[in-house]
């Protein structure tokens, strides 16, 4: 009696499954491979191009935590607006001119000017001339005294004066005359005389009238103004101490 003969079914030697260690690897690849597929979306490059280490450096990049594409694409804008800052800025530092250096092409300065001292007045000689024009050289006196800052000096007198001849010898002295040159414009009138226009002047410039003791001196401000009378005040001493004196006190 025949049995049905079963074909043996061969089966291939059953394969060991790899290690543990070995699988891990490719697990961890394989998912991070999805992850950036479901991150960036799929690759258009084509088979063969270089994704596959971008890939590579982007798993580093996830693995280490820090977001390249996204730190660079932050980066960038700060990056490209420093150019921009940088020109601006550069026409503001251009060097300006300092102005030692304008000053070292300038004109040196002048040294400042001295004012020569006023050359002293002229001085009348000794004695009174009856025919002057006494009240022309007043006012040629007072307009001077306007110009310069001097005072007028009225001497009023007569050639036949004993008084009016010594004080005549105390304006002659060096000392004095110095001094009346240097503050005074001196008007000598001739009182002694028949002439009725200077003897106005004299009571115009010494009102207070009655017997005059000569020499009758007045000082006038360059405005015309009676500063002192000595008819009034009367004389001082007829030297030169006492002339030089009254000549200081009342000197412009």
């Amino acid at each position: 009696m025949l049995r049905p003969v079963r074909a043996e079914r061969r089966t291939s030697p059953r394969r060991s499954p790899a290690p543990l260690g070995a699988r891990l690897p490719l697990v961890a690849a394989a998912v991070v491979a999805a992850g950036l597929t479901a991150a960036c979306g799929p690759s258009s490059q084509p088979v063969g191009s270089a994704a596959p280490s971008a890939a590579g450096q982007s798993s580093q990049a996830l693995a280490s935590g820090t977001p390249s594409a996204t730190g660079s694409a932050e980066a960038s804008p700060t990056a490209s607006a420093s150019p921009s800052a940088s020109a601006t800025a550069l026409p503001s530092s251009s060097p300006t001119p300092s102005t030692g250096a304008r000053s070292g092409s300038a004109t040196p300065a002048k040294p400042p000017r001295t004012s020569a001292a006023p050359e002293p007045a002229k001085i009348p000689g000794p004695g009174y001339d009856g025919s002057a024009d006494a009240q022309k050289q007043i006012d040629a006196a007072l307009r001077a005294a306007k110009a310069d800052g001097r005072t007028v000096l009225l001497d009023f007198g007569a050639n036949w004066c004993g008084n009016c001849k010594a004080a005549d010898r105390v304006f002659g002295q060096s000392q004095t005359a110095a001094i009346l040159g240097a503050s005074y414009h001196l008007v000598k009138v001739d009182i002694g005389g028949n002439s009725s226009a200077n003897s106005a002047l004299l009571r115009k410039y010494s009102p207070s009238g009655g017997t005059y003791t000569m020499p009758v001196l007045v000082v006038v401000s360059p405005s015309g103004t009676v500063r002192t009378d000595t008819h009034v005040t009367g004389n001082p001493s007829l030297t030169s101490e006492g002339i030089n004196a009254f000549l200081r006190q009342w000197a412009s």
